[in-house]
């Protein structure tokens, strides 16, 4: 699903927010009841290619939290509701990458102490992020821009030679300097906005917020660090 450069969004008069955002942001990009039928869709789409595959679920913290939740939630759903049962792990990791609303040049990875156990197994990668076991191995991310970030994580899985991975991202943004990356499963393609909820933050601030919203400069300026 595509927004294109010149979507004026969505008013916030429209939509119910915590107040205490009230004067930070500058419209509602997508609502969430938009983001919860995509992330259903993208369920379906993920259980449709895995097969009798199980799942091993790799989160990407903090970020893809919510997303990653309620994306596990809606495959149990559809395995509930089949003849076919998936089982599921999940296991976290933590990537930091932005001091306010600037990429930093490198990348922190913490977490993931177990990722030795991933090897020989293949993943299917959901959305930020997610993995698949046997035999797949499925990353699940909330936002890639340039991809330099998936490409260094990736990079890092890689060396436990997993038989499979495959990359599931919430977001992904139109950028003036892409790197060549694309997930394998996406909801949204946006311009190159920073955006802020659904778990998505700016300086730990605004992942209550259950939309995904662009932030003004004076919701930057009031959580700068």
């Amino acid at each position: 699903m595509q927004i294109s450069d010149n979507w004026p969004g969505y008013s916030l008069d429209l939509f119910t927010y915590p107040q205490h955002y009230y004067g930070d942001l500058e419209y509602v990009l997508i609502p969430h009841g938009i983001i919860v039928d995509r992330t259903e869709r993208l369920a379906k789409d993920i259980v449709q290619d895995i097969g009798d595959n199980d799942i091993v679920v790799l989160c990407v913290l903090k970020g893809g939290y919510k997303f990653c939740a309620d994306l596990v939630e809606h495959i149990k759903n559809l395995s509930r509701n089949s003849e076919r049962f998936i089982s599921m792990k999940v296991d976290f990791v933590r990537l930091k990458s932005y001091h306010n609303d600037q990429s930093m040049q490198d990348m922190q990875i913490m977490g993931g102490d177990d990722l030795s156990k991933l090897t020989g197994k293949v993943f299917p990668l959901f959305s930020f992020p997610l993995v698949f076991t046997s035999p797949g191995f499925h990353f699940c991310k909330d936002i890639v821009g340039t991809g330099r970030t998936m490409k260094v994580l990736l990079h890092t899985i890689e060396k436990y030679k997993p038989k499979m991975i495959k990359v599931a991202s919430l977001l992904v943004k139109r950028t003036s300097q892409p790197d060549g990356y694309r997930p394998d499963y996406y909801g949204f393609e946006i311009p190159d906005l920073f955006v802020v909820g659904y778990a998505l933050d700016y300086n730990e601030h605004f992942r209550d917020l259950n939309h995904i919203c662009v932030i003004n400069d004076h919701g930057k300026a009031k959580y700068r660090v």
